[in-house]
């Protein structure tokens, strides 16, 4: 099986490539995704192999976006919108709660609308406002909508296959700070083969504490883990992947022989996933705990300037102070 180096972003690149040769009913659609390739080269190409009446240059609105592509899915299609940033996607959102959401419940299973939501989200690029926001857990809690987060090339590839090819409207977060991190790619398998697209998947095994992420912030709590080998404490890394439906059978497997939680996202802690995480593995595994559920997150304020960024964004530093605070229990 052919395996290539790739970029995350290179990676979703080519899983949308395939994706086009694969059905001739997948549309991709938004602002500059054509003749630009998008403002992350995400599109790169494929409006010049494809054709503009399926890589389609839309006017700059994001409703309009997603109006336009409810249409088409009611018409047998399959558009893959891209909202240019996290931060745009605010305009749309009447449309993807309204009518996105609640179409198939509202005909009563009669209507699909195989709609993915491409949004590139998180900070760390040094944007200005409006360009670094984390807007997971306002669509992981509408009913009807399924949310899931790339973090590695290889499940970039996969999962923007499978998120095409579901018949259920997909909100597809893209980590953009991870755009160029490369990793390995199997890039002839079959995407029938591939990891489950609503399943989490164990990172790094270890004995120790169990420390959940997701889009972003896998490569942190990763670096963590590493950190933690000094003081001989055995990180476990679980990247969630799937955010709404959650996967969290092999979390409460993994807190049940480690004792131990944290849980990292870069959104604010306010109602957060990591709150609704922390949650239901009390639930679940309240006599296997030996301290509370931590969480390590964004703070509650609007995002910052991108000169004092990092101070906001969960760092490996306050992920490891975490741990530490679990064995002070």
């Amino acid at each position: 099986m052919a395996t290539e180096t790739l970029t995350l972003g290179k990676a979703l690149n080519l899983g949308l490539r395939r994706a086009l040769e694969n059905d001739p009913k997948v549309i991709i659609m938004g602002e500059d995704v054509g003749k630009l390739g998008g403002v992350f080269r995400i599109t790169d190409g494929l409006q010049k192999d494809f054709g503009e009446n399926r890589v389609v240059d839309t006017p700059l609105a994001e409703s309009g976006i997603i109006g336009t592509a409810v249409g088409l899915a009611i018409r047998g299609y399959r558009p893959v919108c891209e909202i240019q940033f996290d931060g745009f996607v605010y305009p749309a959102y009447d449309q993807i709660v309204s009518q996105v959401a609640k179409m198939h419940y509202r005909s009563q299973g009669k209507v699909k609308l195989p709609i993915v939501i491409r949004i590139p989200y998180g900070g760390g690029i040094g944007a200005v406002e409006h360009h670094s926001e984390s807007p997971e857990a306002y669509f992981a809690h509408t009913p009807g909508l399924k949310v899931v987060s790339c973090a590695s090339p290889q499940d970039s590839y996969a999962m923007i296959q499978q998120a095409i090819a579901s018949d259920d409207p997909i909100v597809f977060l893209e980590p953009k700070r991870r755009y160029y991190e490369k990793g390995p790619v199997e890039v002839d398998a079959p995407v029938g083969t591939a990891y489950p697209l609503h399943a989490s998947r164990l990172v790094r095994p270890g004995t120790d504490a169990t420390v959940l992420a997701y889009g972003p912030m896998v490569r942190t709590a990763l670096d963590a883990a590493t950190a933690a080998e000094e003081d001989g404490r055995a990180l476990e890394v679980i990247d969630l992947r799937t955010l709404s439906p959650l996967d969290l059978a092999p979390v409460y497997e993994s807190v049940r022989r480690t004792g131990r939680c944290v849980v990292v996202h870069e959104a604010p802690g306010n109602n957060g996933l990591g709150a609704e995480i922390a949650a239901r593995i009390t639930e679940e595994c309240f006599y296997s705990l030996e301290a509370p559920v931590l969480r390590v997150t964004g703070f509650d304020t609007p995002y910052p300037a991108a000169r004092v960024e990092e101070e906001y964004l969960p760092s490996l530093d306050r992920v490891l102070d975490a741990v530490d605070r679990t064995f002070e229990w």
